[in-house]
């Protein structure tokens, strides 16, 4: 073959590689696009109320929890236990199927991180000369750089009060942080955490960097219980790339003497937790997928599929497509069905009005003519968005009698209010000799001017004294 010829089959070759290049959208823009989508939905979300509740708000300061925009009170939180289930499951189900791809695609840590190293040092300051080598640290020696550095922590600084306040939002109100803000000297617990939040956020994002997705973050120890051979991650098809390491991870050789694999560790350089994917799955592995971009661009100058691409074990061996429907997942779904309709089903359940009863010390008392009195403590609470007025009535029974409170009274919006309250009866409910009688009754208190809607039932006793008394 001449050598014009061979020139000529090169140039072809790196054409079709630039014609592939263009026409393939690498998984780092990917992940810029729903890191983009996550950052607005979690700046966004404790804005957006629906007939005054929030859509996810769990307020230490009200004492409520908001749920798509219902409002529930601290009595009736048998949502959290579902809330937690969910989590939970949600976790293990995306941790089976898809490995670590929360750590590389949505976890907050590697998008501040991104937004630190690759925008405001990389593209905003051109402290690193590019995003293709995460090993090589800006040289500090040089004052430009250091002020470079300086005006990156600066940037990053204010950054992290947003992040910090954005995390509150979800526990104080919006509408509520911007007021107590302006009142520090009486709101010193809230400014104490924003400011210590801020300040790990700095020392976590500038100086810990990918160390704590390494050492820290548990859920890295956690990812290697749940995974097996058809959990979809990073992986290197050593079938085609030829073996680098041995089974007890020793190097064997930069490039192998059988494969497809250059030895040009672009696939190293690249990795933000510094280490070599080819040595197989690693603890470390965020399953950002950066260094199947960097093969991809080396391979497609051989007009070859990248050695490293985002799929199981399993689907590299057998040179099948991904198992995604197995015992594991087809568990976790439909533990997941159910924990959802049960929140879905308890969530039906939320009451307007709360009402707790509480007796009194004294059992009851019997006043002249035969009457007897029964006394309570009833604790009304108004969790509707309107002020409404408020009374009860016995429902099952029609001979035992309201002494007090005998009128409505007013609750304004989310108020609380306690009442004593006496029951009284002047006909004979028992007549047992020997001891006191207690007489099943139902209380059922309401909002007058939605008493179809805002009503609650409650049930409690009626002690009738024995025939003697």
């Amino acid at each position: 073959m001449s050598v014009e010829e061979n020139s000529s089959q090169t140039s072809s070759k790196r054409e079709k590689a630039k014609a592939y290049l263009k026409r393939w959208l690498p998984y780092y823009d990917k992940r810029y696009i729903v890191f983009a989508i996550i950052s607005i939905i979690s700046l966004s979300v404790p804005f957006i109320r629906i007939n005054g509740n929030h859509i996810f708000l769990l307020s230490f300061d009200h004492k409520q929890l908001h749920l798509m925009g219902v409002a529930f009170d601290m009595q009736e939180l048998y949502l959290m236990p579902f809330l937690l289930m969910l989590m939970f499951l949600g976790i293990f189900f995306i941790t089976t199927l898809a490995g670590r791809v929360w750590c590389g695609w949505g976890c907050p840590q590697t998008i501040f991180r991104v937004i630190y190293r690759d925008l405001i040092e990389t593209k905003l300051l051109g402290l690193r000369s590019n995003f293709f080598n995460k090993q090589k640290e800006p040289d500090m020696s040089k004052i430009e750089n250091k002020l470079k550095k300086a005006l990156a922590i600066l940037i990053w600084s204010a950054l992290s009060l947003v992040a910090a306040s954005n995390f509150l939002w979800y526990f104080v109100p919006p509408e509520d942080f911007f007021v107590y803000i302006a009142n520090p000297g009486e709101h010193t617990v809230l400014l104490t955490f924003l400011l210590v939040l801020s300040l790990f956020l700095i020392f976590d994002v500038i100086f810990i960097k990918e160390n704590f997705c390494v050492y820290i973050c548990p859920y890295s120890r956690v990812q290697s219980v749940l995974y097996d051979n058809n959990t979809i991650m990073t992986v290197y098809d050593y079938n085609r790339g030829g073996e680098i390491y041995k089974d007890n991870g020793e190097k064997m050789w930069k490039k192998p003497p059988e494969g497809e694999c250059i030895g040009c560790e672009s696939c190293v350089k690249v990795c933000p937790t510094h280490i070599d994917i080819r040595k197989g799955m690693q603890l470390e592995c965020l399953n950002c997928l950066e260094c199947a971009d960097a093969c991809t661009k080396v391979m497609a100058a051989f007009e070859k599929p990248s050695l490293i691409s985002w799929t199981s074990p399993d689907a590299i061996n057998t040179k099948k497509g991904v198992k995604y429907f197995r015992f594991a997942t087809i568990a976790y779904i439909g533990a997941l069905l159910i924990v959802v309709g049960g929140l879905i089903f308890m969530s039906g359940k939320k009451e307007n009005m709360l009402l707790n009863i509480n007796r009194t010390t004294e059992l009851y008392s019997v006043k002249p003519n035969n009457i007897v009195e029964n006394s309570y403590v009833f604790l009304f609470q108004n969790t509707d968005n309107s002020d409404h007025e408020f009374y009860f009535e016995i429902v099952n029974r029609d001979d035992i009698k309201i002494v007090r409170p005998d009128e409505p009274f007013l609750l304004e919006a989310g108020a609380k209010r306690k009442k004593i309250v006496t029951l009284s009866t002047d006909k004979v409910l028992a007549e047992d000799s020997r001891k006191d009688t207690p007489i099943h009754i139902v209380i059922r208190s309401y909002a007058l001017d939605a008493k179809d809607v805002i009503s609650v039932e409650r049930e409690s006793v009626f002690f009738y004294p024995r025939k003697e008394k």
